[in-house]
């Protein structure tokens, strides 16, 4: 018998929401990775399931905020006390806040009930019942900062590092408007096969099968917005007609443009989406030499492969850097996905926005670049390269480019005749989540001389 259900009236969602609020700050744990194991591993109800994932990644969204409205109420700062005494107030505190459909009593108890399940004496749940009660009998929240960059900060819940360079870049309304659009819950999207099936005979069975409903995405041909549901339970999923893929990210391969036939690079390949969208877009003809470091992910490319029924996608484990001379100057087309900042991605893992700084953006940008002149080897002349990130953060995109421009000759920017989305004057593709209610990246498609 489990912990939870020795509690009797503690719900077992919000019990493992704890723990796993708990993992990611503590252990630096995805939020993603460390729910799908709890879930996987509690086997809550569908429900409570839901519960729990809606707290979760609210929690993490709106940390600073719930933060702000906590403050008034605590003698000491939130960060010194017990990592899941704070977490219990945060997590409750966004149910007051923001859930309208809990009532508040019953958070506050539940809140309770787990501190006298986590502690033998008293005092925990004493502190966090006197805590939330003020909270919820608070007439308003305290007021704004005056910095327009923590103000908006607050608002929003964000750092005020990454509102201030935000607001410099955007103008204050674009950014608010870019924070909120990071702020939303992001939709289901999935990638039809098509050389299983057509987005609409996808669409045709998912209704018919899984009663959901979809609607298909604008930009991405292959995209379906999915109302609700749980792909990996999915027949159609199970049998390789569709895989999950934002809908920004879909247009990467778009941009990359591989014909049947070629020899194709995609050189950080892990999880292996761009890589399967890529031998989808070649009519699985030809050659995808997927490289990563690290093995594990990588066997999520070549397991994703075998589900969708590619069989063109060999997988190499190791660097770019390291794998570059056994291709150079033999692929036709070469993608590079870079490791990045995923400051672009925050409503799919808000955690990330609470774990890094400015000081991360020039320590990425040194790898970039390394694995941009890595791979830039490997394509023939007249071959194409596009350095992709899910970051609209110049540091990790045009000031990765144009050094590498400048040191090579032999290349220049290519942008797109047509394209979904219009280069801007730098010939960037940029996806902004605000503007086109995509996960956040950016793009940049190069051209080798073919005279090189």
């Amino acid at each position: 018998m489990t912990p939870v259900l020795r509690a009797g009236p503690v719900s077992q969602g919000r019990f493992e929401a704890l723990g796993i609020l708990v993992r990611v700050e503590e252990d630096r744990a995805f939020a993603d990775i460390a729910l799908e194991h709890a879930l996987e591993k509690a086997r809550l109800e569908t429900r409570e399931a839901a519960l729990c994932t809606e707290i979760v990644y609210g929690t993490l969204r709106w940390q600073r905020q719930l933060d702000w409205r906590l403050a008034p109420y605590l003698r000491r700062p939130l960060a010194r006390l017990d990592p899941w005494v704070r977490m219990l107030l945060r997590l409750t505190a966004y149910q007051l806040l923001f859930l309208d459909r809990i009532p508040r009593w019953a958070a506050v108890d539940e809140a309770v009930s787990l501190a006298r399940l986590k502690s033998r004496t008293p005092g925990p749940a004493e502190f966090v019942n006197a805590v939330l009660r003020s909270l919820t009998r608070a007439p308003a929240p305290p007021p704004l900062p005056e910095s327009p960059a923590a103000s908006a900060g607050v608002r929003w819940s964000f750092p005020d590092w990454l509102a201030a360079r935000w607001i410099a870049r955007y103008g204050r309304q674009e950014a608010e408007a870019l924070m909120a659009a990071l702020d939303e819950r992001p939709p289901l999207t999935v990638r039809a096969n098509t050389l299983r099936c057509s987005r609409d005979v996808l669409a045709a069975r998912l209704r018919d099968e899984e009663l959901v409903e979809t609607r298909p995405t604008a930009l991405a041909p292959e995209g379906l917005a999915v109302e609700r549901g749980s792909p990996g339970r999915w027949r159609a999923f199970a049998d390789g007609w569709c895989t999950v893929q934002d809908e920004a990210s879909m247009l990467i391969a778009r941009l990359v443009a591989p014909r049947p036939g070629d020899v194709v690079a995609d050189t950080c390949a892990a999880p292996g989406t761009k890589a399967t969208h890529l031998a989808q877009l070649m009519d699985n003809r030809g050659v995808i030499i997927a490289m990563d470091p690290q093995a594990a992910r990588l066997r999520l490319v070549a397991k994703s492969a075998t589900r969708l029924g590619l069989t063109i996608v060999e997988c190499h484990t190791g660097p770019v850097e390291t794998l570059a001379k056994g291709w150079r100057g033999r692929c036709d087309r070469v993608l590079v996905d870079a490791p990045c900042s995923n400051l672009g991605v925050l409503r799919r893992n808000p955690e990330v926005k609470w774990r890094r700084t400015e000081d991360d953006l020039r320590r990425l940008q040194q790898k970039q670049r390394a694995i941009l002149a890595a791979a830039a080897s490997l394509a023939k002349p007249g071959g194409r390269l596009v350095y992709a990130t899910c970051s609209l953060e110049p540091e990790e995109n045009e000031d990765v480019v144009r050094p590498f421009l400048e040191g090579h000759p032999d290349w220049h920017i290519d942008p797109p005749a047509e394209f979904p989305v219009a280069a801007d004057a730098l010939g960037i593709v940029r996806l902004l989540p605000h503007v086109h209610g995509t996960d956040g990246f950016s793009a940049i498609r190069l051209r080798r001389l073919a005279s090189a």
